[in-house]
């Protein structure tokens, strides 16, 4: 079994933009929204101080191919004032606030496809061996500004 390196961190609440997919490969049709959104903007080639952060809504269920993925750009409050147009809201791009809190961060340095599903059962043994309880709020995947998964964010009461 692969070891990972964890560290508790906390997460303020974000201002984010997010795009939103829903179909067997959510996550691609996400980040296309996000990237033709935020490109053109320079959104995503300044990474100083900018996120990108991903997690499953909905998440997948049995018996079904489809499921939901978000992608959410954090932004500044006076930027979410005036970088979206509420029309954009209709294509499934949209302001909104993550919430923050305590997590347990592993980094991610595999290819996407099975490996991210056995590294969300590595971090929840982690979790569990060490004595944490699992949070309320959002589970995270945090993501280059090109759209690679670099680490998982579980949470933690």
């Amino acid at each position: 079994m692969k070891t990972m390196s964890v560290q508790i961190v906390t997460l303020e609440p974000m201002q984010v933009v997010s795009a939103h997919g829903f179909g067997a490969q959510p996550e691609d049709m996400a980040w296309k929204k996000m990237e033709s959104w935020a490109k053109p903007k320079g959104l995503l080639e300044n990474p100083t101080g900018r996120r990108m952060f991903g997690y499953n809504n909905p998440s997948p269920s049995a018996g079904s191919p489809n499921y939901g993925y978000e992608f959410c750009l954090t932004v500044s409050a006076e930027e979410a004032e005036t970088i979206l147009p509420p029309e954009l809201a209709a294509e499934g791009i949209r302001v909104k606030e993550l919430s923050g809190g305590k997590y347990a961060m592993a980094p991610f340095d595999e290819p996407v496809g099975p490996a991210i599903g056995a590294a969300w059962q590595r971090l929840d043994a982690w979790v569990a061996d060490n004595g944490y309880r699992h949070g309320r709020q959002q589970w995270l995947e945090e993501h280059t500004l090109q759209g690679q998964i670099i680490a998982l964010l579980y949470p933690l009461a």
